[in-house]
């Protein structure tokens, strides 16, 4: 496990996952094998763990992913809090069942931005409910991409 600075531990192409972890929710989204966009894929309703940990290995297998790239809900002045250390404790317990690269990226404002870009869509609430999870996930995962193509 390793923050954005770790990208040396990614193979060179591969579908990336990007993983928005909510206390009730994972948002979810895959990119694409030459990791140009991300879309979009699910959010998983949380119940335990071991139940958790399950459907992202399910979801690894189908889309090929050969990284994940968690969001670091790092707090406004760049400190570490609360659900930081959720998140490491998380990622820590996924990395004994898979041996893929885990990588952080600051998520700060990811969900807060996209329920804007839907607010402004005028999508109804039950709606943006429904879909802000995965498409955080999404927001988080093409901050990545966009990273690592300006990385040399």
């Amino acid at each position: 496990m390793t923050d954005a600075n770790g990208i040396d531990a990614l193979p060179p192409t591969g579908k990336l996952l990007g993983l928005d972890l909510g206390t009730k929710t994972i948002g979810v989204a895959v990119s694409d094998g030459l990791r140009y966009t991300a879309t979009p894929l699910e959010t998983i309703a949380r119940t335990n763990f071991t139940a958790d940990a399950a459907r992202l290995l399910e979801l690894i297998s189908e889309n090929a992913a050969v990284a994940l790239v968690l969001g670091l809900p790092l707090n406004m002045d760049g400190s570490e809090g609360p659900r930081v250390q959720s998140t490491r404790a998380f990622a820590r317990n996924l990395a004994q069942k898979t041996p893929l690269p885990i990588l952080f990226w600051d998520e700060r404002l990811s969900t807060s931005a996209v329920t804007r870009m839907l607010i402004e869509a005028d999508t109804r609430r039950e709606r943006r409910a429904e879909v802000v999870d995965k498409l955080a996930a999404s927001y988080i995962l093409q901050g990545f991409l966009d990273r690592l193509r300006i990385t040399p």
